[in-house]
């Protein structure tokens, strides 16, 4: 059946490799949940009909004993009665309702062991839910966050970002070029710093120069013993 089959499959794979090979992790594990949760269901209701069908088969198996038991009283009857050939037809009846009670029970055997396969199957797989359920949200955060690295990493390697760059650096020569415009206006003007400083500076020199004519003069003035003579 090929129910059992995907549901074997499901059981026996391996949720990382299956997520490694994915393109899309979040879109593959929902698709594993999804898948695991409607196989169950259907196991669920497949292993509900062969315990429906256990029951029948015991029903059955139930009868035929009871048949061949019934059987068996009336060979005694007829041999109680000397009707040794009422006795044997009761006994070939007998052997058939064995037979079937047999045949059955070997049908059983099979269907149990079904059953107990089933329900371990299920549990295998309601376990592998489970751990699927609760890495859900860690294997979404996960892939978001790779593929938001990995975008940042490739436009930090792009040119793009070399591109940006430059046009830092051309923006940065250009405002170096108006502060050099506007520093040579101001080139030749005075301002009323440099006035006053003018001021002070020629006051000095003024009075540097008044210090000098009165030593020069000094200079020049005869002294009292060359007068004498």
């Amino acid at each position: 059946m090929g129910i059992f089959s995907r549901f074997t499959d499901i059981v026996n794979s391996n949720i990382n490799a299956l997520l490694d090979k994915a393109e899309d992790p979040e879109k593959m594990v929902r698709l594993i949940i999804q898948e695991m949760e409607d196989t169950l269901v259907e196991v669920r209701s497949a292993s509900a009909k062969t315990l429906a069908s256990k029951k029948e088969i015991v029903a059955q198996i139930s009868k035929y004993q009871s048949d061949a038991e019934d059987w068996q009283s009336k060979a005694e009857l007829a041999l109680s009665k000397d009707r040794e050939d009422l006795a044997r037809a009761a006994l070939q009846e007998k052997k058939k309702s064995s037979e079937a009670a047999d045949a059955l029970a070997r049908e059983l055997e099979v269907v149990e062991e079904q059953i107990s396969k089933l329900q371990d199957e299920i549990g295998q797989l309601q376990e592998k839910l489970a751990d699927a359920k609760s890495r859900q949200k860690a294997i979404i955060m996960r892939q978001k966050t790779a593929s938001s690295r990995l975008e940042v990493k490739r436009t930090l390697d792009s040119s793009k970002v070399d591109a940006a760059m430059g046009r830092f650096e051309q923006y940065e020569r250009k405002i170096d070029d108006l502060e050099s415009q506007v520093e040579a206006y101001d080139l030749g003007k005075k301002t009323l710093h440099d006035e006053f400083a003018e001021l002070e500076g020629g006051d000095k020199i003024d009075e540097e120069l008044a210090a000098l004519k009165a030593k020069v003069q000094g200079s020049k003035k005869p002294s009292k013993a060359t007068s004498k003579k």
